[in-house]
């Protein structure tokens, strides 16, 4: 069934668009609701005499995306991250990670605008993802995957420092051993 979209639909267009789509959906989900009305003389007619209003309502959302992608490609996300010695994450960046990130620092964008080449980021170091804005408008996003110090790392870290900051400058092999012994017990 050929209908005219009367507002924006996810996954389907637009509002002006002509859109073929199934006779039940129409039917059951698009007309009760006021998303489409069905293509004929009339209804052609009314949306020629919106036109203007609706290329208006498009150029709008153009230029929007145009301003959000600058935004977008002048900011690095820094994600700190829990990693082992070696740099592989414990977990894995994915496009939820990155979406949240974009909405605590004011972005609204939907996780599945955004595309990660290899679908997830699973180790330390600087990666590119892609961001789907408007039509065929898409934003690299650069980001900076950077391992976080683990509480455990750190206290031995700097429990290892202290001994060796403790520890007299030379002392024979053989009283190091001893010394040793005596702690252990």
């Amino acid at each position: 069934m050929k209908v005219i979209l009367n507002q924006d639909v996810k996954h389907l267009g637009e509002m002006g668009d002509v859109k073929n789509v199934a006779n039940g959906y129409y039917r059951n989900y698009l007309f009760p609701h006021g998303f489409a009305v069905p293509y004929n003389d009339v209804t052609v007619a009314y949306f020629e005499s919106r036109k203007e209003e609706i290329e208006a309502r498009k150029e709008q959302k153009r230029k929007d995306a145009a301003s959000l992608k600058d935004k977008l490609e002048a900011l690095t996300v820094e994600l700190l991250m829990p990693a082992g010695v070696n740099g592989k994450l414990y977990g894995a960046v994915s496009t939820l990670t990155l979406a949240d990130y974009l909405h605590k620092n004011g972005f609204e964008i939907e996780r599945k605008r955004i595309e990660i080449p290899g679908l997830a980021i699973k180790s330390t170091g600087n990666y590119h993802a892609i961001v789907h804005l408007y039509e065929a408008q898409t934003a690299e996003l650069k980001i900076s995957v950077i391992a976080q110090e683990d509480e455990s790392r750190k206290d031995a870290s700097k429990a290892t420092k202290e001994a060796k900051d403790a520890a007299p400058a030379e002392t024979p092999a053989a009283e190091t051993e001893g010394t040793a012994e005596t702690a252990a017990e």
